[in-house]
């Protein structure tokens, strides 16, 4: 998968934590946590793998300057980023937890 792309979590009930990290491990993605306190931010930068979050609780902004836009993502949401897209992110007013994977590029 090489686009930029955005599921939102659409379940009635909010996905937990170790749901969350179960559909991540059976995608192969080998998932870790972090997290942020309200308001922190990540400044413009990029990555040589794709990656892809979930948003446990809270939430977080990604800035994509170069298309343009910005991804808010909330509990349950996912956004696959592809290497090499620059990016930023600005943290909610309620912090914001985590999943992560990476997809490593293939030659």
């Amino acid at each position: 998968m090489s686009e930029l792309h955005v599921k939102r979590w659409e379940a009635a009930n909010l996905p937990t934590e170790s749901l969350l990290m179960e559909i991540m491990k059976q995608q192969l993605l080998n998932p870790y946590s972090w997290s942020n306190g309200p308001f922190d931010t990540y400044f413009a930068h990029k990555h040589d793998y794709h990656k892809v979050i979930y948003v446990v609780r809270g939430s977080i902004t990604f800035g994509l300057p170069v298309l343009k836009m910005k991804v808010e993502l909330k509990a349950g949401d996912r956004l696959d980023l592809p290497a090499g897209i620059v990016h930023d992110a600005q943290v909610g007013a309620e912090g914001v937890l985590c999943l992560e994977g990476h997809i490593e590029k293939s030659e």
